[in-house]
């Protein structure tokens, strides 16, 4: 039986896999006058370019909206820098986005002068060692950067970029590679390209004072957090002599603080060279036309013929275990890490099946064996692929009263196991089948198909090698696996405990002082006027017609069953959604999270995790607040059996005691830890109370006595009661509506009348009359502060003025938010704000912005934000920029696939029965400057707020704060809510 699963499951794939012949063979391709390397029945078919200057080009076309996905990688990252200054890579991808001698400046000629003396006034500091001629000095460069800000033009990149319907602008920078990306409309492919060719040209370090604080914000950020700690020690310890380990992409705090703008020049000119970079290219474009416009503009890059050769630093192999501590506030956990050959390697494939086996969600040994059996808490098995090395990371958090030497033992020991042959003979192919249906899931996303084509080049891995290495994979036997573990996994690991504790070690970067710099919001430079006057074919708008988009059907007894075809590939998605969630029923929460440690009368709990993976299908079940989502997606050839498994667990789950005990000891556990975690503290227990008061959805929890009280039955009495419950279906695939109903109508158990759903309870917010800052003490370095406002009920007619209000005040790089008080006043790292609809008619919109600064810079960061609320900045360039984004951005964008389902969910939700954007592209055309000021003022200017923040209190002004409301310091009792009783609705039965 299990044979003939699994011949299914490989024949699916191959089908989905749109596979016409057997082989994966390099061929040759000429068109419009270009020659290409593709592959063979390659999927993504990609397309390959080298133009003559060596600038590798990937084409990949795909077809869905008109957008494409643009990643520029260069092949020069961390390990690339010196190691006396270090942080240089990282430093240039910020520098990269201030322009050049075309834009960003109003006088290139007289901004020159200044950004020259500045150039050599920073190398000049750099020599200085006493800290008072260093802090003098500083506030010369101070003064002179001031000047030269007169000349520069903030943010003019984003700005044009934005202003043709650029999304997702960004780039990162990592240890063999600088990225920069960008999700563009295909329409305005000339002008991107025109942009980014003048972008690579030549940087200009203008803003460098004010980018430098950014950067040091960031590392204040990293020093913040525990698991980046954690992370680079493990790094140091397995790459003892290879810059990997030995520094880090954002730099050492001495180089930092004595950065060379000269030296970073000739990291550019040595690296952001056409024979070291590529084009990556996704989405809805044409072969011939894009790469001869790719070679128009970047075909006289000039190349680097001296090009330095990376040459591999070898290291030694370990003859014991290294082991490493990192102290922290957070709650503890353990890294094991295992280093192996890089990325191309064949080893890389041995390790990728090992690592799979360990871990793939369902059915590996850490999944069955640890986590299934509740033995560790988040046990996983990852790898961290690189060129010259990888690292395989064994991580686990410890339960109560457990050691991490007793986690590090039970993660080693799922690798004792593979050494051993202790794992089922299908499992391989099984891995090998998973990891081909989840690169067939990822093709749908021009992102992954743009990544993927990125990392080839990053690893120098050719193309076909890319587009069989899964088929590869079916070489290997078990045995093959098991000598790969013998030989490669003994006592050379280095282990790193994550222990809670106050850092002796903790370190800062402490702020300079700076002088507000000039912005120029309003100027454009000739070379932006350009983009702007080129003439590009307008997309349509193209918007949802529920009635169309959406098939609705009806199976007994009166289930709706909405219905959207999958015409791509042979996978599918199945939804059984309800709205009753933990606002209805807190215990729901336990319900669905007990359901993944049971089994049915004749499967335990660990063969129904093998046989839904043998079918190549997964399942969950989700609670949120309002909402009950139960899913099961897979392969359409094996949907029958899928549906049948999944429907028996649903209806036969076994009571476990055992496994109840152990859940809610664990669950004690999570929550002790959780009371660790700055996010938590921040963005769960603040936000909500601030929001809401004590009383929140957040805080809608069972106590710890609630939680000890529960029992098997009435739990799996509540998971029973999912399908009786009035729900409906959500279906994406590719079978026909009326066999989808035929076959539900078989296996989907339900009663003849459905239960309704359970009154909810239901939060309001708070009526911030009175002004209240909350704040939580926490050990770190920064402080970061979230701004929240209530507005009124949810209306409609206030959605297209709210998206372009986000769109120009705090949306992105070129927002008031953004440039005045990181590029201006260099105050943060991050920060933004947004105008926040809310998903139900009766529940209240609300503002929210935050901040990100250094604990010293607190009362300044609170001012300059409080100041941009309540004081609109107007700016009709800015307007413009936003207005221009937010059209094309609209005109672009297609909702598509699965999608269509969730959009129709939201809109129902909100009682909505049309696409809500029609509506924002009608009226937003129409709207002036003026408009989103009237929203302003009607919706946020002179609003009362609470403000929350989490901080240390020895580094916080608390002082300052009293000017925000009344101060108040809450527990974490108070903000987790596990010792507040709450009322369960529902009785337990009998």
């Amino acid at each position: 039986m299990l044979k003939r699963v699994l011949f299914v499951l490989v024949a699916a794939l191959a089908l989905a896999g749109c596979q016409k012949e057997s082989g994966f063979s390099v061929k040759t391709g000429e068109s419009g006058g270009y020659t290409y390397e593709y592959v063979t029945n390659d999927p993504l078919k990609v397309r390959v370019y080298t133009l003559k200057n060596g600038l590798k080009v990937y084409l990949s076309r795909y077809e869905g909206e008109p957008r494409v996905y643009t990643m520029i990688p260069v092949r020069a990252g961390g390990k690339n820098d010196p190691a006396n200054n270090t942080g240089l890579a990282h430093y240039l991808e910020h520098i990269m986005f201030k322009g050049t001698a075309s834009f960003g400046s109003l006088d290139w000629d007289k901004e020159k002068v200044y950004l020259d003396s500045i150039e050599h006034m920073f190398n000049q500091y750099a020599r200085l060692k006493d800290e008072k001629e260093r802090e003098a000095y500083y506030k010369l460069i101070d003064q002179v950067s001031n000047e030269a800000s007169k000349f520069a033009i903030a943010n003019e990149y984003d700005k044009m970029i934005s202003e043709i319907g650029g999304t997702g602008t960004n780039a990162f920078t990592w240890v063999d590679q600088t990225v920069y990306i960008n999700d563009i409309p295909s329409n305005q492919l000339d002008n991107w390209l025109q942009i980014e060719a003048n972008r690579f040209r030549m940087i200009t370090p203008r803003l460098f004072h004010t980018e430098l604080e950014a950067v040091y914000e960031e590392k204040n950020r990293s020093l913040d957090n525990d698991y980046w700690k954690t992370y680079e020690s493990l790094f140091s310890g397995t790459f003892p002599t290879h810059p990997y380990g030995t520094q880090t992409v954002i730099g050492t705090i001495d180089h930092l603080k004595n950065p060379s703008i000269t030296e970073i020049k000739k990291y550019f000119d040595t690296y952001y060279r056409p024979n070291n970079v590529a084009i990556c290219l996704s989405g809805e474009l044409d072969y011939d036309k894009t790469i001869a416009m790719i070679d128009k503009y970047f075909g006289d890059w000039q190349s680097n013929e001296q090009l330095p050769e990376w040459k591999k630093i070898e290291e030694a192999a370990f003859q014991a275990p290294v082991v490493k501590e990192v102290i922290g506030p957070d709650a503890e956990w353990v890294h094991i890490g295992f280093r192996h050959e890089g990325r191309t390697n064949e080893d890389y494939q041995k390790l990728r099946l090992l690592d799979m086996v360990l871990s793939n969600s369902q059915a590996g040994l850490i999944d069955l064996n640890l986590k299934q059996q509740q033995k560790v808490l988040e046990p996983v098995s990852m790898v961290e692929a690189m060129q010259d090395y990888s690292l395989h990371m064994l991580t686990g958090r410890p339960r109560d009263g457990q050691t991490l030497e007793q986690v590090r033992d039970l993660l080693l020991g799922q690798i004792d196991l593979i050494k051993k042959g202790e794992f089922d003979d299908w499992l391989i192919d099984a891995v090998i089948n998973d990891l081909k249906k989840n690169r067939i899931m990822a093709s749908e996303q021009n992102y992954s198909r743009a990544n993927d084509m990125m990392n080839a080049f990053v690893y120098q891995m050719p193309w076909q090698q890319y587009v069989s290495e899964i088929e590869a994979l079916r070489k290997y036997k078990k045995e093959d696996l098991m000598k790969f573990a013998n030989d490669m996994y003994n006592d050379n690991y280095v282990v790193v405990y994550k222990r809670s504790g106050k850092d002796p070690n903790a370190q800062k970067v402490d702020k300079p002082q700076i002088t507000k710099v000039a912005l120029n919001k309003e100027s454009k430079s000739a070379f932006h006027e350009t983009i702007l006057a080129n003439k590009v074919e307008k997309l349509k708008p193209v918007f949802l017609d529920y009635e169309k988009d959406i098939q609705k059907l009806t199976m007994k007894p009166g289930i709706d069953v909405l219905y959207t075809p999958n015409t791509e590939n042979d996978l599918f998605m199945l939804y059984y959604l309800s709205d009753a969630g933990t606002n209805n029923d807190p215990r729901l929460q336990a319900a669905v999270e007990y359901l993944e440690y049971l089994g049915t009368g004749d499967l335990s709990a660990e063969d129904v995790k093998k046989e839904f993976y043998k079918l190549g299908s997964n399942f969950g079940v989700f609670a949120a607040e309002d909402r009950t989502y139960i899913y099961l997606e897979g392969l359409n050839e094996n949907m029958e059996k899928s549906v049948e498994l999944f429907e028996k667990l649903l209806a036969q789950a076994q009571p476990d005691d055992e496994a109840l005990r152990n859940m809610i000891d664990g669950n004690f556990k999570e929550r002790d830890d959780q009371k660790k975690d700055k996010s938590a503290i921040l963005w769960q227990g603040l936000l909500n109370y601030g929001l809401y008061g004590p009383q929140s959805p957040f805080t809608n929890v069972l106590t710890n006595k609630q939680l000890r009280e529960l029992t098997s039955a009435e739990l799996t009495e509540l998971i029973r009661g999912f399908t009786q419950m009035q729900h409906r279906v959500l279906y994406y695939g590719p079978r026909a509506g009326k066999e989808l109903v035929a076959l539900l109508e078989k296996h989907h158990q339900v009663p003849e009348r459905l239960t309704p759903v359970p009154p909810a309870v239901n939060f309001t917010m708070a009526d911030m009359r009175q002004p209240s800052v909350y704040w939580a003490d926490y050990d770190m370095v920064q402080a970061e502060i979230v701004f929240l406002s209530k507005a009124d009920t949810f209306d409609a007619a206030r959605i297209p003025a709210t998206r372009l209000f986000n769109e120009y005040f705090g949306g992105n790089m070129s927002s008031p938010v953004f440039q005045e008080l990181r590029e201006a006043q260099g105050l943060a790292y991050a920060a933004f704000a947004s105008f926040n609809t809310a998903d139900k008619p009766l529940d209240n919109d609300y503002f929210f912005g935050y901040i990100g600064t250094q604990a010293d810079k607190q009362p300044e960061s609170m001012k300059a934000m409080m100041k941009l609320i309540q004081d609109f900045p107007r700016s009709e360039a800015g307007f413009d920029v936003a207005k221009n984004s937010l059209l094309n951005r609209i005109e672009s964008e297609r909702i598509t696939k699965a999608d269509k389902l969730f959009n129709y969910e939201t809109a129902r939700k909100r009682g909505l029965t049309t696409d809500i954007r029609q509506q924002v592209y009608e009226e937003v055309k129409n709207m002036t400057l003026e408009d989103v000021a009237n929203f302003q003022k009607q919706n946020i200017k002179d609003r009362k707020f609470n403000v929350v923040l989490v901080g240390d209190r020895d580094k916080l002004n608390l002082k300052d704060l009293q000017q925000y409301g009344q101060v108040r310091e809450l527990t974490l009792d108070e903000l987790f809510g596990y010792e507040r009783p709450i009322k369960v609705a529902a009785e337990k039965p009998q």
